[in-house]
């Protein structure tokens, strides 16, 4: 036996076969004798569930850094300063901020019992296009 060679009972057919198939053969397409078809792993699979830290974990730290110097925190910065109740300020101020998530969420989940995730995805690509486009527009005009 050749070192070369394959041994025979790999793919249920002969050495002479596979070396005839190799003479003639120009470009590398592999027989159905020799590779079997591979089968999708990932389609027949369900989609892992994140655990509950990871997700928590994203949420908040996406959240903090957007919020993060926006109009809503100047916001509560100068009531606050204004007002001398910054206990206050803080409940009603977190009272909002959860309410809004709470809109959020419940609209999320809404939206997607209804459509695909890429459709979901394409909407909010084109939403913030259109957004940009229009906030562009305006530091022209303006």
């Amino acid at each position: 036996m050749k070192l070369d060679s394959a041994p025979l009972d790999i793919s249920g057919i002969s050495e002479t076969e596979i070396e005839l198939k190799l003479k003639d053969s120009t470009d590398f397409n592999l027989t159905p004798a020799i590779a079997q078809p591979v089968q999708a792993v990932v389609a027949d699979s369900p989609q892992k569930q994140q655990s509950v830290v990871v997700v928590f974990g994203t949420t908040f730290v996406t959240i903090f850094l957007a919020e993060i110097g926006d109009k809503t925190q100047l916001s509560t910065l100068l009531m606050s300063a204004q007002s001398h109740s910054p206990w206050v300020v803080f409940i009603g101020s977190a009272a909002a901020l959860i309410t809004t998530s709470l809109l959020g969420v419940l609209l999320g989940s809404w939206i997607a019992s209804r459509l695909s995730p890429k459709t979901i995805e394409k909407s909010a690509g084109v939403m913030l296009l259109l957004i940009s486009l229009m906030l562009f527009w305006d530091i022209f005009q303006g």
